[in-house]
């Protein structure tokens, strides 16, 4: 028998898509239901007024991430993705805003201070700016680091790599070298043999050829294979210790 939980997950949703999306009203770009969660495309400038009013009117307390998402194809190719929570409702809701390199979101520290790390997270990864925010610095990688990993169109090797140095007693940085190339793969069967010469085996000794069958042998009686009748007589005798 199937038990079901006390405290389901999350309480049911229905008809808060067309709830928000008519209090929001014009600054709602889109409104889906998407993955068993609510999902609002939202204009960027307004992002601040739209949270406030999912706060204060709405019972969307808690600011639980500050996602983002990288859409090189598009024109504003990031998404930034606020994740939040009613406590009251129950309820989980997505709102997201999309934006490019140069231009910058307003920021919602002024109604969650933790948003200041939140965005200096989505900063440091994706490149984007925050307009307001008290401290917008990188928070995940070192000092001096180029680029912003989670774009992408960022090498999976990276630009430096680090290593602790015996000579300046310090950790240095130098460009990546890479000792092969890891891009070439050989995906034939081992079982088939390679079409060229492994490293390695042109130092074995080429062994000579067998020399050819002058008569190919086959066997096609019982007597050539030692069975029949008299072997099959012989396999029921049993051995001396019984058994």
């Amino acid at each position: 028998m199937a038990i079901l939980h006390s405290a389901p997950r999350y309480a049911p949703f229905d008809g808060v898509k067309d709830t928000l999306a008519v209090a929001l009203g014009d600054l709602v770009i889109e409104a889906k239901e998407e993955h068993g969660e609510v999902v609002l495309l939202v204009a960027r400038d307004s992002i601040e007024s739209v949270l406030r009013t999912l706060r204060d009117e709405h019972e969307y307390q808690q600011l639980m991430e500050i996602a983002g998402a990288d859409y090189p194809q598009r024109l504003d190719r990031f998404e930034v993705v606020y994740c939040l929570l009613s406590l009251t409702r129950n309820h989980r809701l997505i709102v997201k805003v999309r934006t490019d390199e140069a231009t910058p979101v307003p920021t919602v520290t002024t109604l969650w201070p933790v948003a200041g790390w939140l965005e200096r997270e989505v900063y440091d990864m994706y490149g984007v700016l925050f307009a307001g925010n008290p401290d917008l610095r990188r928070i995940l990688t070192d000092y001096g680091f180029q680029g912003h990993p989670f774009r992408k169109d960022f090498p999976l090797t990276g630009y430096v790599e680090l290593r602790y140095s015996e000579e300046d007693q310090r950790v240095v940085y130098e460009p990546v070298r890479l000792a092969q190339d890891l891009r070439q793969f050989d995906f034939m069967s081992p079982w088939e043999g390679a079409d060229y010469v492994l490293p390695g085996d042109e130092k074995a000794a080429q062994a000579a050829a067998p020399a050819p069958v002058a008569t190919p042998k086959d066997t096609p009686t019982p007597k050539h294979t030692g069975a029949g009748a008299s072997a099959n007589k012989e396999a029921t005798k049993t051995t001396g210790d019984g058994a």
